[in-house]
């Protein structure tokens, strides 16, 4: 499968890069002027693009090592006062300083915990890997010269995902985790990948066209929008080139998140068609024909690929998309994206739940029509087939809502449960085992013990966009002694071969130790773990 894109001339007139400020950018007149909707959407005639086909990386080579074998960890102590990635002086300056780069520690051991906070108990004399599989939460792939970008927002805190200096370089990043993945499986077989949600940045046709084919395979994508850029001449040397994606050898299945639906995670598309595809940037987006690719705001190249998907034209591509990911004609006719499939020759099934709200705003919603059209019956049916239930979301438990939120003028749902009465649901059944999640952007565990229900486990992954950038890796056992095992190990991506994705992690890495990024690596007994629960009946 291939995948071409006609270059865009740079007509329009480029934008004005920010001054360099010691700490973000002053975004006052950019918010005034961005609640302004009344924005002129063109685009110059397409031209035929030279086309080239990119050179293949070889596979890796060996099974890339678990962190339960090494971790990777940085070289440089997080900066304060923070210093601001957004200013190419700077980012460069602290490159070149060293902190972007990693040294390799000792592996983390696999931490051990059961329900009830007793020992685990010893295995039985015929346990038995029931499945092998991989979470890939929070890709957030970005189209980083989107004039719907708010980059001028960033800052140190609640805002620190307005620009990701390693966001440009997402698309290689995301290529490098399916070469990571393919390697693991030649070595252990893995049965499928499961997203986490979140996997575009802000619902744009082409962030959602990038991610498929780089997971699905292409021999060419261009993660390049607007103007046709090539920062440093030739072919294969920077992240607006094209490259060939070997995609996943294994199946996918779709998970929706907030920012997959929504502007920027939280505003609906509906009433921001008209900046995504239009040529004015007043929240601040890249410049990649100036040096370092700075943030500007003013005039850009304006792009139809930008327009933003609503969830029925969403689910239609991905269901169009290699085997349908999950999605058919079933999910498209709901609207939403709940299904269920199994595990072959295991008693595991998955069910995958649709947690974002397209009114706006970035929490969870789950709705009492839901249950009793789809979670319900799901659950009833797979206590009465006897299946073992991994419930899947793309946000836990912790995060949902009742959909209220201010700054889209999004209003309460009637109708949305809060999190303990989720958690009362889901303790109902005996045989659910875990409830898997993303969003949070951090390795998480927690203990769900719903009064007077069955507890569960909840497991919360981290972002492939965010520091550490790691994926993880799920293992199911029947331990053969009445007990299943979950076994969960953070996975770090290998940049082997792939210069530009090798320059993505370590810009990746200055985020978090520029003190404007987080760390999501979460307390040590989170990341490699080892849950125990009763087997069920």
């Amino acid at each position: 499968m291939s995948q071409t894109r006609a270059v865009r001339p740079g007509t329009a007139e480029r934008g004005r890069p920010l001054r360099p400020l010691p700490g973000r950018a002053r975004p006052e007149r950019a918010a005034a002027s961005f609640l302004s909707l009344a924005l002129a959407a063109c685009a110059p005639e397409d031209a035929a693009a030279p086309l080239y086909a990119p050179t293949p990386l070889p596979p890796l080579d060996g099974a890339p090592p678990l962190s339960t074998e090494r971790t990777l960890t940085p070289l440089s102590a997080v900066l304060d006062p923070p210093r601001n990635p957004a200013v190419p002086e700077e980012i460069e300056a602290m490159l070149a300083a060293g902190h972007g780069e990693l040294g390799i520690a000792p592996g983390q051991p696999l931490v051990p915990a059961t329900l009830d906070g007793a020992p685990a108990p010893p295995r039985g004399p015929a346990p038995r890997r029931l499945t092998r599989f991989v979470h890939l939460a929070d890709t957030q792939l970005a189209d980083d010269e989107s004039p719907a970008r708010l980059a001028v927002f960033d800052s140190p805190g609640p805002f620190a995902s307005a620009f990701r200096p390693q966001e440009g370089h997402e698309c290689r990043i995301l290529n490098a985790a399916v070469r990571t993945i393919n390697a693991l499986h030649r070595s252990t077989p893995i049965d499928f990948v499961l997203l986490g949600g979140d996997n575009a940045d802000s619902a744009q046709t082409n962030e959602i066209s990038w991610f498929m084919a780089i997971l699905d395979g292409a021999e060419r994508v261009e993660c390049d929008s607007g103007a046709d850029d090539d920062p440093v001449q030739g072919p294969d040397n920077d992240p607006k080139d094209p490259f060939f994606a070997e995609g996943l050898a294994v199946p996918w299945r779709w998970v929706t998140g907030n920012h997959d639906v929504l502007h920027q995670g939280s505003f609906p598309v509906d009433d921001r068609e008209a900046l995504a595809i239009g040529s004015l940037s007043d929240g601040g987006t890249r410049d990649w024909s100036l040096p370092g690719a700075p943030v500007i705001t003013g005039e850009v190249v304006p792009d139809p690929g930008r327009a933003l998907l609503r969830r029925p034209a969403l689910l239609d591509r991905v269901a169009a998309a290699g085997d349908g990911h999950g999605i058919g004609p079933a999910e498209r006719a709901y609207g939403k994206a709940f299904y269920t499939f199994d595990v072959e020759d295991t008693p595991v099934r998955v069910v995958v739940l649709d947690t974002a709200s397209e009114a706006g705003g970035p929490t969870g919603v789950i709705l009492e029509e839901d249950v009793e059209r789809f979670i319900r019956p799901a659950l009833d049916r797979a206590k009465s087939e006897r299946k073992w239930v991994i419930l899947t979301s793309h946000h836990g438990a912790r995060l949902l809502g009742d959909g209220a939120f201010s700054p889209a003028g999004a209003a309460a749902q009637p109708g949305a449960l809060s999190a303990e009465a989720w958690r009362a649901l889901v303790g109902e059944y005996d045989n659910v085992l875990l409830h898997l999640a993303g969003h949070t952007h951090e390795h998480r565990v927690t203990r769900a013990e719903p009064p007077g229900g069955h507890a569960y486990w909840e497991l919360e992954t981290s972002a492939l966009a965010d520091y550490p950038s790691q994926l993880r890796v799920l293992e199911i056992w029947d331990e053969d002694n009445g007990f299943v095992a979950i076994r969960g190990v953070a996975l770090d991506y290998a940049v082997d071969g792939d210069p530009v994705a090798e320059e993505g992690r370590r810009r990746a890495i200055v985020d978090f130790t520029s003190g404007f990024g987080s760390d999501g690596s979460g307390d040590p007994a989170w990341r490699n773990v080892e849950l125990w629960i009763e087997r069920p009946d």
